[in-house]
């Protein structure tokens, strides 16, 4: 499946020009079930942002997720070697059954803090979460898609927007391949 094709939904602001983001009606507890268990990753990522890059660093990492408090969270440990040195990478989804979306914190080795949270939920299979951020002290709305429409197979990619979310650039790709 092509993941290219995929259009990023529009991003919406309040008066105070905060994020609006709104569940879908399907946004559940069980959206990211697709991803239990341990997966192969082949990575995908831009060498660098904003600077019309066309260079793409590859490399192999592994993942494993199982789901925490009683089924409305998730944790993962992402593995991978940089330049020789072992990286780990962690991620913490959190499901608010009130407003059904999704909260996903990131965490590494190089600094051993939370990211802030992107926010979104699935529909059909397809996930959309977003943030606002700095990049390179700029202001940056972030969108993290998580494409399950092949459940053995999904898709992670990332893109930022440095014009209120006129224009993406991608620049990371995560294609996983499940394992037994």
């Amino acid at each position: 499946m092509n993941n290219n094709d995929l259009e990023i939904p529009i991003v919406h602001f309040d008066e105070s020009g905060e994020l609006l983001i709104i569940a879908s009606e399907s946004s559940s507890k069980d959206d990211f079930d697709f991803f239990q268990g341990k997966s192969n990753i082949r990575n995908k990522k831009l060498k660098k942002r904003f600077s019309n890059c066309t260079e793409w660093i590859e490399f192999d990492s592994t993942q494993e997720m199982y789901k925490i408090l009683n089924g409305i969270g998730n944790i993962d440990n992402f593995l991978a070697t940089f330049d020789g040195e072992p990286f780990e990478g962690m991620t913490v989804r959190l499901f608010n059954p009130l407003t059904k979306l999704w909260s996903i914190y990131w965490s590494d080795s190089n600094t051993g803090v939370l990211d802030k949270p992107v926010i979104g939920s699935f529909e059909n299979n397809i996930g959309h979460f977003f943030s606002k951020d700095i990049f390179e002290n700029q202001d940056v709305l972030q969108v993290f898609r998580w494409d399950a429409r092949d459940e053995n197979n999904p898709v992670w990619s990332q893109a930022m927007s440095n014009d209120k979310g006129k224009t993406w650039e991608w620049n990371w790709f995560m294609y996983m391949t499940k394992t037994k």
